[in-house]
């Protein structure tokens, strides 16, 4: 991958996109998001950015506290919401029916996309998702939650290539070293929910997105993607309409 012609494929691609508008990004002190995040700023400056950090009680401290230095490098405005009162009103509303770690993991992302919309309506702006090509080939992302955004500048690269973009840009390095996860709850990662490493899903991803050969792989992970990337089709495809 070329970084520098990728780094200005995507300032051309979101300032062709957002116009005069400031844009709207989660913010949750990982890699994904800073990069988005770095290159937004990149592209209309930093008085057009906003960031949102929406924490619950499943986000460590260094969540926050990473997220906060990412808009202190870049000079961005941001403002904090915690999740867990708007949570706790759900919970007492609904006769806890979001008793499930996974629907309360889906809850949560439904919420901060509601805010990163409020915000956005606010300002008069656009939501930048922060979704990358792996992520997305596998659905791995919650419908109506981190999926509902305006447009997606990382969407065609990685994970792994979005990782050598952010060292490209100088995200700080911690950042990039951090285990990759949501936060949806307690010690959540996203390589032991997706049950294989960002290094061989993608290995696997690109050589099916290049009718390469699968044969150097695992079998058992070579049907874990294909079975994923089938099962997510419904997140990724229009909604289908009945025709009259």
């Amino acid at each position: 991958m070329n970084q520098e012609q990728t780094k200005q494929t995507i300032i051309a691609f979101v300032k062709k996109q957002v116009g005069n508008k400031p844009v709207v990004i989660g913010l949750s002190g990982g890699l994904d998001s800073s990069v988005v995040a770095y290159l937004a700023v990149e592209a209309i400056g930093s008085d057009k950015v906003h960031a949102v950090i929406s924490p619950s009680n499943t986000n460590t401290k260094k969540d926050l506290d990473y997220a906060k230095i990412v808009t202190k490098n870049l000079n961005i405005q941001y403002s904090i919401f915690n999740l867990d009162s708007i949570i706790a009103s759900y919970q007492e509303y609904t006769n806890n029916l979001f008793s499930t770690k996974q629907s309360l993991g889906n809850l949560k992302a439904r919420i901060r996309m509601s805010l990163l919309y409020g915000k956005a309506n606010e300002i008069n702006g656009l939501v930048l998702g922060t979704g990358n090509k792996t992520e997305l080939s596998i659905g791995y992302f919650t419908k109506y939650g981190d999926g509902g955004v305006d447009l997606l500048p990382i969407g065609d690269l990685y994970k792994t290539e979005v990782r050598e973009l952010a060292k490209y840009l100088e995200v700080l390095q911690e950042i990039i070293s951090r285990a990759p996860t949501a936060g949806l709850w307690e010690n959540q990662t996203d390589e032991d929910e997706i049950g294989i490493t960002y290094e061989v899903l993608d290995k696997i991803l690109m050589a099916i997105e290049n009718n390469q050969s699968l044969d150097e792989f695992e079998k058992d992970d070579v049907e874990k993607v294909k079975n994923m990337v089938k099962r997510s089709q419904h997140k990724t495809k229009l909604i289908p309409v009945c025709k009259i």
